[in-house]
């Protein structure tokens, strides 16, 4: 295209200073006899042998032009059959997934092999769409499918993925038979996939979790950090606190496994249980623990300690971290508003919970359902029922 264009402007400028030919009458005229001028004019020979005159140059136009345009249409027709080819794929992934209940009609429509040769492109976003939604029968529809597909070679990181939505969505049975069907296929099982298939198992079946970890210790895979904090959050969540402290001491006695934030903010959430009987020195010891090795505080670690010092209502050291976290630049969110509100309600506060509602309006915090809850049900604790309609109407 841009040697056409060269080409063009290159023979635009060779032409001579009056191309065109002279005005002609329509009517019919004898040629007069050239004069001698004319004829001397005529015998000079031309000085410019190669520029093109008004129909070549027309014609070199129109040649370009139609190349263009076919280039137009041919680039039009690519792209409609790349459209054409992605909507029919995620066509036939639609029909086969419907394929038990409609099987004659697929087969009339797809033919016997179609299902087999889809975009690999189309079926993983189908896949990763409904892993990512928690739809835990269409998803496992789809990785049958994507395991019919002649260039389908085993991934354990599609595995793994499948596994922690099968226990997001409480379906260990289905995760351990994923597992096993991830080890027949020759994938490298390692502690990623081990810690994925224990987070499945954590809130129902803790004798299982023992025999994964057995089996871990077999296959020579050491348990990592994320290993033991699935762990921890686990035995911490089914109130398990002695098998917690006892996975806590053997994380720490671990050479290659040290804790992080993630370890102290389970294991702070774990004893605000304990918190609820007044006991606080095992989370004072954690405290100190993260204090001591350096720890940065998160949002979450921030929420767990205001919410065990407001329940026990040790409204001090509760605004204390409160005023802490916001120096820190940690911005506060609905659930640190909550554990303020229910706070000052339960100890009759009226005047802090209006200091809250100040915060709120000069800051940008967008509050839900659970904040208003928690608000009116303090106002309603205290008796201050103008205030509780006000935010009820």
């Amino acid at each position: 295209m841009a040697s056409l264009s060269l080409s063009l402007s290159l023979s635009l400028s060779s032409t001579p200073t009056h191309p065109f030919p002279p005005s002609f009458s329509r009517r019919l005229t004898t040629k007069p006899p050239p004069s001698s001028s004319n004829a001397a004019a005529a015998a000079i020979p031309d000085d410019k042998p190669n520029a093109l005159t008004v129909p070549e140059r027309s014609q070199t136009q129109r040649k370009v032009m139609i190349d263009i345009e076919k280039l137009k249409k041919r680039e039009a027709k690519e792209r409609k059959e790349e459209v054409n080819s992605k909507i029919a794929s995620r066509k036939a992934i639609s029909i086969i997934l419907r394929r038990e209940a409609t099987k004659a009609l697929i087969e009339k429509k797809r033919g016997p092999t179609n299902s087999k040769k889809l975009l690999p492109r189309t079926v993983l976003e189908a896949l990763h769409e409904r892993i990512k939604a928690l739809r835990p029968d269409s998803a496992l529809k789809v990785f049958e499918l994507l395991r019919e597909q002649l260039w389908y070679r085993p991934n354990p990181g599609v595995y793994i993925k499948l596994i922690v939505m099968l226990g997001k969505c409480k379906q260990p049975q289905k995760a351990d038979e994923l597992f096993q069907a991830m080890i027949d296929e020759g994938c490298l099982v390692n502690h990623e996939a081990y810690t994925a298939l224990l987070s499945a198992y954590e809130y129902f079946a803790f004798d299982k979790v023992q025999a994964l970890l057995s089996d871990m210790t077999t296959q020579g895979i050491r348990p990592n950090t994320v290993t033991y904090n699935t762990l921890i959050d686990a035995y911490g969540k089914a109130r398990k606190f002695s098998e917690m402290e006892s996975t806590l001491v053997e994380m720490l006695h671990e050479k290659n496994c040290e804790p992080d934030v993630w370890t102290m903010n389970s294991t702070l959430r774990a004893f605000d249980s304990y918190g609820k009987a007044g006991e606080y020195e095992k989370m004072s010891a954690v405290m100190e623990y993260m204090q001591k090795y350096h720890y940065s505080w998160t949002i979450v670690t921030y929420n767990v300690v205001i919410d065990a010092f407001g329940k026990a209502g040790d409204l001090k050291q509760m605004e204390y971290l409160f005023r802490l976290m916001r120096s820190e630049r940690i911005k506060p969110s609905c659930v640190t508003l909550c554990s303020l509100v229910r706070a000052y309600g339960q100890a009759g506060k009226p005047e802090k919970i209006g200091g809250v509602l100040r915060y709120i309006e000069n800051s940008d915090v967008v509050l839900d359902t659970v904040f208003f809850n928690c608000l009116v049900d303090a106002y309603g604790r205290m008796g201050c029922f103008a205030e509780m309609r006000e935010f009820l109407t």
